[in-house]
């Protein structure tokens, strides 16, 4: 299936590992250019060697989405590298874990900052030139928490929450302009995340494995898996998905709808 973002700019944010690396990968098997973007140097320069190895126009920049003025400077720095952003994946990583009263002012202010905030500034950095081109694709990564929340991710859920609320919003303000905005709501995935969540087991790879025994499907899910969904949803055929949140979690969630 030709996905139609053959020579599109795509911009990921946390796509040094994981599923932001997933994402990235991705789109670039299907044509695109990518931007990777993430906060460590090394995480960065391995994403873009990997990307160009396998043949893909890739660059990389560093940027701290937490930063007030990262986001801005993220769009503003892929479109110096290779042109007007056509397809913006905004990954941003967890926050750290905690229950609700657990939380200080300053954890619930770096979450909002990164996770809620730094998702919308990114938006509002990449959307204009979609709405002046006429085609655009922003697609966010949030959590099954949306819709489900889950024990100990307090600012995971209330951020991860916001985000949803704003693509929502959004998506009815200017799929007329010809930019869909769906958000990806991945659920028990294999990634570092993952791993530091059940890094208190004493026998990780069978925290996982059970982990794994408690989905329909027997398992967790790989982050190829969700860079899948990431390139659908990037791509012209999927034009009329618009206001979306996307499960991804082997039919784990019992929310209906």
């Amino acid at each position: 299936m030709d996905l139609g973002i053959s020579g599109r700019i795509a911009l990921v944010t946390g796509a040094s590992r994981g599923i932001g690396r997933a994402a990235a990968g991705a789109l670039a098997r299907e044509g695109a250019h990518v931007v990777v973007a993430a906060r460590g140097v090394p995480g960065v320069e391995r994403a873009v060697e990997e990307l160009r190895a396998e043949g893909a126009v890739a660059e990389g920049i560093v940027v701290d989405m937490a930063d007030p003025l990262g986001p801005a400077e993220a769009v503003a720095r892929a479109e110096a590298l290779m042109g007007p952003v056509d397809i913006l994946v905004a990954n941003a990583g967890g926050p750290p874990p905690g229950r609700f009263l657990d939380v200080g002012e300053e954890g619930w202010d770096l979450a909002v900052q990164q996770n809620l905030l730094g998702t919308v500034r990114l938006i509002r950095a990449a959307l204009p030139g979609m709405r002046a081109r006429g085609w655009g694709r922003i697609i966010t990564i949030t959590s099954t928490s949306v819709r489900e929340v889950i024990d100990g991710l307090a600012l995971s859920n209330a951020t991860r929450a916001g985000v949803a609320g704003a693509v929502r919003t959004l998506a009815r303000e200017v799929a007329a302009d010809g930019v869909t905005v769906n958000n990806v709501l991945p659920g028990p995935i294999l990634t570092d995340r993952m791993r530091e969540l059940l890094s208190g087991q004493p026998d990780l790879e069978a925290a996982i494995a059970k982990r794994g025994a408690r989905n329909p499907t027997g398992r967790v899910g790989a982050p190829g898996e969700v860079g899948d969904l990431v390139a659908f949803l990037a791509s012209e055929r999927a034009g009329f998905i618009n206001g979306a949140s996307v499960m991804i979690d082997g039919g784990e969630s019992r929310v209906v709808g």
